[in-house]
């Protein structure tokens, strides 16, 4: 279990991260060691909580790779750096400082070979080599203890009018200065980063940056088959009318969902990835053959990802990730048995009064038509057509072949929609007894929301 993993590492950072000396000025030094505790802190609830998992298989791999980096490049290397696996299905990694580097599942889950995942390891290798997290804590003290901002924050204070837009456009200022900066960063990280992978002759190739501009379109993507079909599959029927919205506003007829390509962020850190491509593109091992990611290891990350999808009430992007899986081929009996669940869970949740929260409504210049149509259908459907989803589930023949922690899985899900005099207290009670007879199961974590109310 991921917890009992991380249980000793957590304990050693509290000791090893012992905040260093970074200015003179008392003010500075004060405000820098508040904000290395604050990240401190942050971490460790973070484990505690576990947000970041252990899986041997996957662990193992990126290990490898980091391994062949430090093997390379001993130089820039004076410890092994603290490798975590955040549940995040964005496709990001992040370096923390004092040797912290954090991949996200989504990242895993979108590269596409050995070397992109070793690009992506090496910039993030990068930015600690370089101080850039520990840099970045230090200006961000000297700015807060600067006359400046102390200035800036005795006008907002003593002004009697407009106090909010006055002390929104002084961090404002703050965060364009910032991110110019960070920008900055990110080129220094690309570039020793290249260095990084040279030494290990690991083949680099610029275009991935370009492929980074897609890591966010999941769900723009359409599915291959119309939204029916997918529910046929299981013998289950939709009304058209569940996928339809009645408003005033923007019809889903009228949207057009492709049409996404004035969205921009403003407080982009990175460089613009064709930018990324143009300044590394003569450094390029163009013909150089490159690795699959293994089938096993990128499965295991998809599935991983749904179930924390799953667990994080998150249940239409679950649903729509499992059709995708669907049109690749994946024939696993586990996402039926992950169908089931998020049906059955959306109707404890619409039991419970809090079905709009579990179906995660995202706004349309994010996600394709069908993907619409799919969350428009949760939301209207009827709570009795609902209710014979989950029956209809649950005699499916796939259980045959579940394993014994899933069809208990399984039996607590419906359990969790019983009504009677204390249904709180029942829930309890069957998610104690889930636990109690599947302690080594990831499926714990789900049932101790549960035993916890």
């Amino acid at each position: 279990m991921s917890g009992t993993y991380f249980a000793a590492q957590k304990d050693s950072l509290k000791k090893a991260w012992a905040c260093p000396t970074v200015s003179s000025d008392r003010g500075v030094q004060r405000k820098f060691r508040e904000i290395w505790d604050e990240r401190t802190s942050f971490l460790v609830a973070a484990i505690e909580k576990q947000h970041f998992l252990y899986e041997p298989e996957l662990y193992q791999y990126l290990q490898a790779i980091i391994s062949q980096l430090i093997a390379a490049n001993p130089q820039y290397f004076s410890a092994r750096p603290f490798l975590l696996v955040d549940r995040s299905s964005v496709a990001n990694a992040y370096a923390l400082g004092s040797n912290v580097l954090v991949m996200n599942l989504g990242l895993i889950r979108f590269v596409g070979t050995r070397e992109e995942l070793a690009l992506s390891i090496a910039h993030e290798l990068s930015h600690n080599i370089q101080h850039h997290p520990e840099n970045a804590m230090k200006e961000t003290a000297e700015w807060l203890e600067s006359a400046e901002y102390k200035n800036s924050l005795k006008a907002v204070l003593d002004s009697k009018y407009e106090r909010y837009s006055r002390l929104k456009q002084v961090f404002q200022v703050y965060r364009f200065s910032r991110s110019r900066h960070q920008r900055y960063h990110e080129s220094e990280a690309d570039s020793l980063a290249v260095i990084l992978l040279k030494n290990a002759h690991i083949p680099f190739r610029a275009a991935y940056f370009l492929r980074l501009d897609s890591a966010d379109d999941q769900y723009q993507r359409p599915l291959q088959r119309p939204l029916n079909d997918y529910l046929r599959d299981y013998h289950l029927t939709a009304n058209e009318t569940w996928m339809q919205t009645r408003s005033r506003g923007l019809s889903t007829a009228q949207y057009d969902f492709a049409d996404t390509a004035g969205i921009q962020d403003s407080l982009k850190t990175h460089p613009d990835c064709i930018d990324r491509y143009r300044r590394t593109l003569a450094l390029s091992d163009s013909n150089a053959a490159t690795t699959p990611i293994p089938v096993a290891v990128s499965v295991k990350a998809t599935k991983m990802l749904i179930w924390n999808m799953f667990d994080d009430n998150s249940l239409t992007a679950c649903l729509y990730s499992i059709w995708q899986e669907k049109d690749k081929g994946r024939a696993d009996g586990w996402y039926d048995f992950m169908v089931y669940s998020i049906f059955a869970g959306l109707y404890y949740q619409d039991r419970d009064l809090h079905r709009f929260s579990a179906i995660d409504i995202k706004p349309k210049e994010y996600i394709s038509k069908d993907y619409y149509r799919l969350q428009t259908m949760l939301a209207r459907m009827p709570a009795e057509d609902l209710g014979q989803y989950c029956t209809t589930l649950r005699q499916a023949a796939f259980w045959d072949q579940r394993p014994a922690d899933e069809k208990a899985l399984g039996k607590f899900l419906a359990a969790l929609s019983t009504t009677g005099e204390n249904p709180e207290k029942a829930r309890r009670e069957s998610a104690e007894e889930f636990i109690g007879s599947n302690a080594a199961s990831m499926y714990c974590e789900f049932a101790e929301h549960f035993r916890k109310k």
